[in-house]
């Protein structure tokens, strides 16, 4: 069972790397709990769109989080996915579209623009509000996390097409460091 509580949660700190030992970012690190208890409620998230680039790259939210897509440019943008997590289309739009979308479905999901090709980006939803996204240096944390056992899942969007990293157990019952090596090729 988890324990809730700010006076007993933990942070794992994970280093991740490719396996010629170099750091790698954009890795996700999603720790599932084994014990399936309830939840925090999803947080909202924003992916913007800045000088023709989705911001961030690579974004993870929980299961039934709702997404904002604000266009930062000044020319239109019309963002899209054909995903089997999530299919939407948010229409030629400056600004902020009026109702964020709802992300309802675990997986991975490939945004893009059908205005500017090259605009590309990713989502991993997850059934956990415990996650991170690996930074250039390759280190990730996942904090206020409570004791208890947990699947450790990895994703980089360079494995996309590749069949799943294997889940990993981890217990925590303190704050850890652990290392992640994430294979690139199939």
């Amino acid at each position: 069972m988890l324990l809730t509580g700010s006076a007993q949660a933990a942070t794992v700190t994970f280093q991740t790397s490719e396996t010629s030992g170099r750091a790698l970012d954009s890795v996700v690190l999603t720790l599932l709990p084994v014990a399936r208890g309830a939840l925090p409620a999803p947080r909202p998230a924003r992916i913007e769109q800045v000088r023709k680039t989705f911001v961030p790259l690579v974004s993870v939210v929980q299961t039934g989080a709702a997404v904002e897509f604000p266009n930062n440019d000044t020319v239109r943008h019309h963002v899209y996915s054909f995903s089997a997590s999530k299919v939407f289309e948010l229409k030629l739009y400056a600004g902020t579209p009026a109702k964020p979308v709802v992300f309802d479905k675990p997986g991975v999901v490939v945004l893009g623009c059908n205005i500017h090709d090259k605009m590309l980006a990713y989502i991993l939803v997850a059934d956990t509000p415990w996650f991170a996204v690996s930074g250039d240096d390759g280190t990730a944390k996942i904090a206020d996390l409570p004791p208890g056992d947990y699947l450790l899942q990895a994703w980089h969007p360079r494995r996309l097409g590749m069949p799943d990293l294997p889940p990993r157990p981890i217990r925590v019952s303190a704050d850890l460091t652990e290392s992640v090596t994430v294979d690139l090729k199939p």
